[in-house]
């Protein structure tokens, strides 16, 4: 029986050292990785590896190789070509150079200390607290405005009511016309009965002898460029649907060179992200491109009061949702091609093929 107590005595002994040690062991792993997880180096100074500091690499180059002990430098290597780093760093690869867009003008070039750096070309801005995704046409003051701030690559035109002395100015030039076109009127009015009277007996003269005075004189006056664009006005704003708006493309564009049709690469949501680079068109052709593709003028004047570039945006959501699925990107080329406005549709094209919204059918 003695025995046999000291024999559970060895044991219980045996059993207390053993819990002794593997708590020991706990303890020591506790302490390591606690001291791991409140290693803090110097920021801007120092990067962590493996649980050490070690003291950054310069501008212009990267971290081939950490360090081995504490507060000591690695291997630090020279950015390639076409990469940079523009601070002191602990990077494992330096960054890339930005390339800049077909929108954008590079004003430094890249090194291996700087970043390209890049600017809308002119005619163009972004706002410096915004995204710069793509870059907006500057917009044009109205004719009742004037300029106060000229357009910046980084600030659009900033336009005012013009003062009361510009109407002043206005009364009295428009007074100067009329004195001066009032006895021209009455003159070309007495020229105008003595012809009339002289081809009275003339049958092939019948259309003119049959006019009043007022609409003799309304024809000789009826080659300006108001009466031409009212004329031409009226006659797009009757065309509601694109049933009407094909046959007057084809007849106008009967002897114009063949436009490359261009196919959607993600059919809708490419003709919705291209809308974005119609801001390209010139302000001054707004009211005659939305009259033209077959919108109202109630649709047109409700967007005035938008800037220009999101009235360009609104209205073609507008032309989207009234063709359907009729709606086509090469209609809206089209339509810029035949306002002589080809530049802008070669930007416009550039744009939604580098962006990759749209290719040529025939390619």
């Amino acid at each position: 029986m003695r025995y046999i107590s000291f024999l559970i005595l060895l044991l219980l002994n045996a059993v207390h050292a053993a819990k002794s040690h593997l708590d020991l062991a706990w303890a020591q792993g506790s302490i390591k990785n606690r001291s791991s997880r409140d290693v803090s180096c110097r920021e801007g100074i120092e990067y962590e590896h493996d649980n050490i500091c070690c003291l950054n690499c310069p501008a212009g180059t990267y971290v081939k190789k950490a360090c081995l002990a504490p507060s000591e430098k690695g291997v630090c290597e020279p950015c390639e070509f076409d990469q940079y780093t523009e601070h002191d760093n602990g990077l494992r690869k330096c960054l890339s150079c930005t390339k800049c867009r077909i929108d954008q003008e590079t004003t430094e070039k890249c090194t291996n200390t700087q970043d390209t750096q890049c600017k809308c070309k002119q005619g163009s801005f972004c706002l410096p607290d915004q995204a710069c995704e793509v870059c907006k046409k500057c917009s044009g003051c109205k004719v009742d405005e004037e300029a106060v701030k000229s357009c910046t690559n980084i600030s659009n035109t900033v336009c005012r009511k013009r003062s009361s002395s510009g109407s002043s100015n206005s009364a009295t030039f428009v007074v100067v016309v009329v004195v001066v076109a009032v006895p021209a009127f009455i003159a070309m009015l007495g020229f105008t009965l003595g012809i009339a009277y002289w081809t009275k007996s003339k049958p092939s003269k019948k259309a003119v002898t049959s006019r009043s005075p007022r609409e003799m004189v309304r024809i000789c006056m009826g080659d300006s460029e108001e009466v031409k664009e009212e004329s031409q006005n009226a006659h797009n704003s009757k065309m509601d649907d694109s049933s009407q708006l094909q046959p007057f493309l084809e007849q106008n564009y009967v002897e114009r060179e063949p436009i490359r049709r261009l196919v959607p690469l993600n059919g809708e949501e490419s003709l919705k992200k291209s809308f974005d680079f119609f801001e390209e068109m010139d302000v001054h052709y707004h009211s005659r491109f939305f009259r033209f593709i077959g919108l109202s003028d109630n649709s047109i004047k409700s967007a005035e009061s938008l800037f220009p570039e999101d009235r360009v945006y609104e209205l073609l959501k507008i032309w989207m949702e009234k063709e359907g699925l009729k709606a086509d990107f090469n209609s809206l080329i089209e339509a810029l091609i035949y306002l002589d406005q080809r530049m802008s549709a070669e930007n416009i094209i550039s744009k939604a093929i580098i962006n990759g919204y749209f290719k040529y059918e025939d390619e």
